[in-house]
């Protein structure tokens, strides 16, 4: 290691970093987590059927799905502050839009052009971290990171609740605005230097096109499949899907290497995350039905609830970074997907009669163990590849989360439709739906307890060593 000590422009460049990637951290979350809180005052204000209403938290996620890994090849090949910069002038600029939108078709337009803003810094933030900090501090700034992402987790309800309630549905879009300025500010006066990792190459436009297309289909079918549309978009989508991994083998400079996936740490470090991520993202989803309906809780009391795995998770990160920068890191990857499975455990055995100290203590432990999981299983995926793919890198670890969360909530929608039908939960089905949620945690718990295994086969059966 390099004990030469740095100078104070050195160092005053990875702080404007972690500021920066820091703020989009936050924001980006919390703007995906208050969407789904404003969608009535929505609908009261500007009259919008529910079908257009569905669609404006779709098409932000969609946004965000298609086109991170694009993106994250753009940074590669262009520079990764000139794209982290990008994203906040779109982010920015589609928040002030949407903030004076006087239409539902206008809010989803511009709610796209947001999540293509969040796509361009989600490419690039985390690419940015590793490409600053040295291997000593990595541990420690994507601890940091991922605490970033679960304090919006946590803010969305709260002060997204707060904010709609006392100034409005248009208030959650206009906070961006500032913050969106401020952050531009200080990319542009104080953030100084470029980086890149493929510059020269050329970037893959068809193959691009193509897997935006195929992976918007893919998701947005997978979410509607009990419906003949989405069966018809899903093997669209599987259609698209087959053919881009037909392009990118043939082509010479493709939107992601297959080759990184050839290095098995890369390759089970990025499944496991797959599926931790598909045992855990629904969870809020269920619970928040099942405090609401069955239990009968107000909207507060559930958000506060709720709010304690992200917390947790938001204050064990940056611990869990800070350890992983000067110890081996197997255990505790391990250990972290093991806590999650014995959480959703707990969560599964919820009834009318559960007390509320259990779905705390399942949410509590979701929360560890996410805390324990997530840090060194990013620094293993991204410490496995060369400087070359870290923009491409870092865009398939947020490809990978909305994937995840997707699969999550289809299969959520299959198994309680399955259940009860396509009807609303009422008194009179609530033991179908409590067999649904316990089915549906039984399942996830299933789900994250493979996660542990292919955690244990990439970090213990793997040549490469896990400690930086």
């Amino acid at each position: 290691m390099d004990s030469t000590p740095k100078n104070t422009a050195e160092v005053s460049v990875e702080r404007c970093a972690l500021v920066l990637v820091i703020i989009g951290s936050v924001l980006i979350p919390f703007m995906g987590s208050s969407l789904s809180l404003i969608l009535p005052l929505i609908q009261n204000e500007l009259a919008v059927n529910i079908l257009l209403l569905g669609w404006i938290p779709t098409a932000f996620t969609l946004a965000n799905a298609a086109l991170v890994l694009p993106f994250g090849r753009m940074a590669d090949i262009h520079g990764r502050k000139k794209i982290f910069t990008a994203g906040f002038v779109v982010y920015t600029l589609a928040s002030l839009l949407a903030s004076v939108s006087t239409s539902g078709l206008a809010l989803i337009i511009f709610s796209f052009l947001q999540g293509a803003g969040c796509a361009l810094i989600f490419a690039t933030g985390v690419a940015l971290l590793i490409s600053i900090f040295p291997p000593e501090k990595r541990g420690r700034v994507l601890g940091i990171e991922i605490s970033a992402v679960y304090i919006g987790l946590f803010l969305g309800p709260l002060l997204g609740g707060f904010l709609a309630q006392s100034l409005g549905w248009r208030s959650i879009f206009l906070i961006n605005v500032p913050i969106g300025l401020f952050a531009l500010v200080l990319l542009l006066t104080r953030f100084k230097g470029e980086w890149k990792g493929s510059e020269g190459e050329k970037f893959d436009l068809v193959g691009s096109l193509i897997y935006a297309l195929s992976l918007s289909s893919l998701m947005y079918g997978f979410s509607a499949l009990n419906e003949v549309s989405g069966k018809v978009f899903l093997l669209s989508g599987l259609v698209g899907m087959a053919l881009f991994f037909r392009v990118i083998k043939d082509s010479p400079n493709p939107i992601i290497s297959l080759k990184i996936f050839k290095n098995k740490l890369t390759r089970f470090s990025g499944s496991a995350l797959l599926l931790v991520t598909i045992g855990t993202s629904a969870m809020w989803t269920l619970l928040s039905l099942y405090l609401q309906n069955l239990r009968g809780l107000d909207t507060i009391s559930t958000a506060l609830i709720l709010a304690v795995q992200p917390l947790a998770v938001a204050l064990l990160s940056p611990v869990v970074g800070r350890w992983i920068d000067k110890r081996d890191n197997k255990r505790i990857i391990l250990l972290g997907a093991v806590v999650c499975t014995i959480g959703l455990l707990i969560l599964a055995f919820s009834g009318l009669e559960t007390p509320l100290l259990q779905v705390v203590v399942g949410l509590l432990l979701v929360g560890v163990g996410l805390g324990l999981f997530s840090a060194p299983t990013n620094q293993n995926f991204l410490g496995s590849l060369t400087s070359k793919f870290y923009g491409v890198g870092s865009a398939t670890l947020s490809t990978m989360i909305f994937i995840g969360q997707t699969l999550s909530l289809g299969i959520l929608l299959l198994i309680l439709t399955g259940f009860l039908g396509n009807v609303e939960i009422a008194p009179s089905n609530y033991p179908l739906f409590l067999e649904g949620l316990n089915v549906s945690f039984y399942i996830f718990a299933a789900i994250s307890a493979l996660g542990a295994v292919l955690t244990y086969i990439g970090v213990y059966r793997s040549d490469v060593r896990v400690n930086n």
